[in-house]
């Protein structure tokens, strides 16, 4: 609507100037008639121009109201849901599924209940035993997982689209329930988790790194720009602090970093909070690879212990078990060598 309107109309009304064969009137030279005509030219493109972009306005609202009517929807049935839960109305619905039993959850009144038993582990590992994964609404993902993650032991998890990896992560971090089985974890263990899409907050270039810590509590950590820009070295990101204009620069970093660097800054906030867990969740997706080999071997030389979830070829070298899933509930865990390594 925009383009085409505004074009073709410039068509138009350049036709009469350029095949015009008006004689001058007496009193007027032929380039007051050139003027004339440019002058009547130049008007009405610009009237043109503005009445294409009040059209593709009008047009590009229409989208905007839509967005903002499911928005307040949703908000709406929030709400909702809050009173429910207050008034002890609220019953959570739970898809129908033939897992259930497999899974061994205990429903009553509709709901499943939480019978599962989260311990600390001895060892420092990980370890889950009889576990389902199972979504918020009931759906079982995967009726029972077993396995043992120990410190060093990196992870890679593959598998289709909706099988468990990204839940496995939810269900470790302690964001779902354990309805059954038994998970051991760490005590006092430390996990940072890095999506596929990082979270820039709105701050400096410096509180992009130290997220979510403050300022503060990199001076109690005795933490100097130096070893962040260590950390910004380590995923090749150490022009930043003199492209920006220093650690001090706010920017929108959303629109100012790439994807791939928006990625790597995640992977620098991974060194500079050194935890014993990485929970990688195709983190690194778009960036190159030779990069994304440099930061994973940098990440398992600080001793960081890696749970990737990756469709890249090029990454299964740097972990030692394999967790695959089939898509259809069923898994295997198995050591990663050569024969099932891909060349």
């Amino acid at each position: 609507m925009k383009y085409v309107w505004s074009g073709t109309g410039m068509v138009m009304v350049s036709l009469p100037i350029l095949y015009s064969s008006q004689v001058c009137t007496s009193g007027s030279s032929p380039e007051q008639g050139v003027s004339d005509r440019t002058q009547y030219f130049t008007t009405a493109r610009n009237l043109l121009i503005s009445g294409a972009d009040a059209v593709e306005r009008l047009m590009s609202s229409y989208k905007e109201i839509v967005e903002l009517a499911g928005y307040t929807s949703r908000v709406a049935e929030m709400f909702d849901v809050f009173q429910q839960v207050g008034e002890g109305h609220f019953k959570r619905t739970i898809v129908s599924s033939t897992k259930h039993k497999e899974a061994q959850l205990h429903i009553c009144d509709g709901q499943i209940q939480i019978k599962g038993v989260v311990k600390d582990s001895l060892d420092g590992s990980f370890s889950l035993r009889n576990v389902p994964i199972v979504t918020p609404n009931g759906d079982v993902v995967v009726p029972s997982l077993s396995l043992t993650v120990k410190p060093g032991d990196h992870l890679l998890i593959t598998g289709p689209n909706g099988c468990g990896k990204s839940s496995l992560f939810r269900v470790l971090s302690g964001l779902w329930p354990v309805y059954s089985g038994e998970l051991y974890k760490p005590q006092k263990c430390s996990m940072f988790y890095i999506p596929q899409r990082p979270y820039m907050t709105l701050g400096t270039l410096r509180e992009q790194i130290i997220y979510p810590d403050t300022v503060q509590d990199t001076l109690d950590k005795n933490i100097t720009d130096d070893d962040l820009l260590k950390c910004l070295a380590s995923v090749h990101l150490a022009h930043l602090v003199t492209r920006e204009g220093g650690w001090e620069s706010c920017a929108d970093w959303r629109d100012v970093l790439s994807g791939g660097e928006k990625q790597r800054m995640a992977v620098a906030r991974l060194f500079y909070h050194k935890p014993a867990f990485a929970l990688l969740d195709e983190c690194t997706s778009a960036v190159s690879i030779d990069v994304e080999c440099t930061m994973y071997q940098a990440a398992k030389d600080a001793g960081i212990t890696l749970l990737t979830i990756t469709h890249r070829p090029s990454l299964w070298k740097f972990h030692s078990h394999l967790l695959q899933f089939d898509g259809q509930g069923g898994w295997t865990f198995e050591p990663l060598n050569e024969e099932n390594c891909p060349s």
